[in-house]
């Protein structure tokens, strides 16, 4: 049964992800940034300084922070899938894969600022009278009626794709080749599912503390423990990559070739191509409409604000988070060994350029990355469900959500990981499409917001 699963999941992420949703997702985020004529890019340290709440109105319509917003989509990007899905990229397509993640988060940054802006321009009320964000509202209230059963389609997709399946397998995963097997607590090679359905029902424990408690409290912890966790590993990261220096720029050229090479691993140029792109969508989420929902929750009264806030996020994530993990798998060489991928690559790569303490830094900001994404992933799933089946019956997905960390505990890397891109691909047609058709009523309030900002900029220092 296990293995008609992931057979039918492959075929169905192979399916979703083809030529189709590469023009949607790199020709889309392309329009916006030629159309908005990289306008939000210019306005970067603007967005830095509302990150830090300079900005802040606590009156504000909305039940988080500009900075919690972020936090709360970071602790759904920054994570397993700059740490394991950068390890899958090069087990499936080779360092070329790198480059098209690269090429992906820039694209993402105007991808962003345009589907976040219109998370808080369009924001509406549940059947329970709370405002919130997200794709089904942008198509909602900014589309109109008629365009419903598109927002109906993406929450449908969006509670599965949401699910905290791939955290768990890949959290469980690290746990068990870096602690237990090491220290002979488990039998390498062995049959290990009891361990696994414990392992499942330990953290599903732990995240039912948190998630019970909506958006405000998974803001709390999120801010507390994704900056940590970023400023951790990346210093882990930055000793490798440093103590290596002169190796780094050939790694570099090695993804540039590879990134076009025609014999490159995973089906040649078009299927490395497509590869660097799903891990990318995994990373940061640009265009998938997940990181709308978190920064459609945020105090403001000024849409473009958020917008600029989140454009940082594939800057943070998949530009330097997933670079760092990248450089250190190449120096390492061991993604060249076959049979390692996923968490086990990336651990594999931290031990031989850091021994004894590596894998152990890894594994702390596993734990904490992995676990902050679920808690964020719960949020997304439970406003989906609100949004299909009313407000007053949303909790009752927590507990499906909560349920399926046992799956991910038990069930395969390859059918986790196929499903989870499906679902992405599927909820990224919406989430695109209502922000190309909503694009022009962004720039008018883009041009508005900028063109008064700099007037009082100006202002100030006349004063």
């Amino acid at each position: 049964m296990l293995e008609d699963f992931e057979a039918m999941s492959v075929a169905f992420g192979n399916w979703a992800w083809g030529s189709q949703l590469l023009i949607l997702l790199v020709g889309g985020g392309c329009f916006f940034l030629i159309y908005s004529r990289l306008l939000p890019l210019r306005y970067i340290k603007h967005g830095i300084d509302i990150l830090r709440g300079k900005y802040d109105d606590k009156d504000a319509p909305g039940d988080i922070s500009h900075f919690q917003a972020l936090a709360s989509a970071m602790a759904g990007t920054v994570g397993l899938g700059n740490i394991a899905g950068v390890a899958v990229a090069f087990a499936m397509g080779g360092p070329g894969a790198i480059f098209w993640m690269w090429l992906s988060a820039i694209i993402g940054i105007a991808t962003k600022f345009f589907t976040c802006s219109l998370a808080v321009m369009y924001r509406g009320r549940d059947s329970e009278g709370n405002l919130q964000g997200g794709p089904m509202y942008v198509i909602t209230e900014g589309l109109g009626p008629k365009w419903k059963p598109l927002a109906m389609f993406f929450c449908i997709v969006a509670m599965f794709g949401v699910l905290p399946i791939f955290q768990t397998n890949q959290l469980l995963q690290v746990t068990r080749d870096v602690i237990m097997i090491p220290n002979g607590l488990l039998e390498a090679g062995g049959d290990h599912f009891v361990f696994n359905l414990v392992f499942g029902l330990v953290m599903m424990m732990i995240v039912a503390l948190v998630v019970i408690g909506g958006i405000k409290r998974i803001g709390s912890v999120a801010s507390r423990i994704v900056p940590v966790m970023i400023v951790l590993y990346l210093g882990a990261a930055m000793y490798v990559i440093f103590s290596h220096i002169g190796e780094v720029p050939g790694h570099l050229m090695s993804i540039v070739e590879g990134a076009f090479s025609a014999q490159a691993a995973g089906g040649g140029l078009l299927g490395v191509m497509i590869i660097g792109i799903r891990r990318a969508a995994f990373s940061n989420e640009a265009g998938i409409g997940t990181e709308a929902m978190a920064h459609g929750a945020a105090k403001t009264q000024e849409p473009i604000r958020e917008g600029l806030v989140a454009m940082l996020g594939p800057i943070i994530d998949t530009l330097l988070v997933c670079t760092a993990t990248a450089m250190v798998i190449m120096i390492s060489g061991v993604y060249e060994q076959s049979g390692l991928t996923g968490i086990t690559l990336t651990a594999a790569a931290f031990d031989k350029t850091m021994p004894t303490f590596g894998t152990y830094i890894l594994m702390v900001c596993v734990v904490f990355f992995s676990i902050s994404t679920v808690f964020t992933m719960a949020y997304y799933g439970t406003k989906c469900a609100g949004f299909v089946f009313g407000a007053h019956r949303q909790h009752y997905y927590n507990y499906f959500y909560l349920a399926m960390i046992i799956v991910g505990a038990v069930a395969s890397l390859k059918a986790v990981i196929s499903l989870i891109d499906g679902m992405y691909a599927m909820m990224a047609i919406p989430t695109m499409v209502s922000a190309l058709l909503l694009a022009p009523k962004v720039m008018v309030k883009a041009r508005e917001y900028f063109a008064k900002f700099e007037a009082d900029k100006k202002r100030l220092k006349e004063a």
